[in-house]
């Protein structure tokens, strides 16, 4: 497998194209089967010209190192934010709709630090909107695929969201050890499924999801 750095190419090119700051947007949690779905954002503008040292892709990384590297992303970029929908929400509104408002909730965020959010253009990544339709006025999104693996202010995102979601669910893991969220965070091991099957499921799991996973 091929890795790739990430670079500041295609917010540079935004910048100069006259958008005063780029929003980095990711998700992270899309395919577990218990606990929130979280989108992180990282905010960028001109002064960004270097990128710190390893980001990369949340996946692309090992747990200790996202660690590490979270309060770092923070610091660099202009502004951060995570939201989150939860396993109920994905439940009643679906998966797609429950990104776009953890999303929503992120800009929010950064709405509430200060940032003119409407100003600026977000950077989504992959080839689908999911935020739109949940925006009561239009904003300016575009859509990158790999964009986790290629623009800085994504992957930045994606390490914020993928840290702050992971502490969650070791927190939930406390309250639930039998099934096994410190090492799995929410996904379909082999353990978490077992686990499900002898115990049956907690409040923060996407009920819905498990039709379909457990017999």
């Amino acid at each position: 497998m091929v890795v790739c750095d990430p670079t500041l190419d295609v917010e540079s090119e935004l910048l100069t194209g006259g958008a005063p700051f780029v929003i980095g947007c990711d998700e992270v949690g899309r395919g577990a089967v218990a606990g929130p779905v979280a989108v992180g954002m990282a905010v960028v503008d001109a002064t960004h010209v270097i990128i710190p040292d390893g980001l990369r892709d949340s996946k692309m990384l090992s747990e200790k190192k996202r660690t590490a590297l979270a309060p770092i992303v923070q610091s660099w970029a202009l502004h951060s934010a995570v939201g989150l929908a939860s396993a109920g929400e994905v439940d009643e509104i679906g998966i797609i709709a429950a990104l776009g408002l953890a999303a929503k909730r992120a800009l929010g965020v950064l709405h509430e630090q200060g940032l003119a959010v409407a100003s600026g253009i977000i950077l989504l990544d992959g080839n689908h909107d999911y935020l739109s339709p949940m925006l009561n006025h239009p904003l300016d999104v575009r859509t990158r695929v790999k964009g986790d693996r290629d623009c800085a202010s994504i992957s930045g995102a994606s390490v914020v969201a993928k840290v702050h979601r992971d502490t969650i669910m070791i927190a939930e893991h406390a309250r639930h050890p039998e099934y096994g969220w410190q090492a799995n965070k929410g996904y379909g091991s082999t353990v978490h499924m077992e686990a499900i099957r002898l115990n049956g499921p907690t409040p923060v799991h996407r009920r819905s999801w498990l039709t379909n996973h457990v017999g």
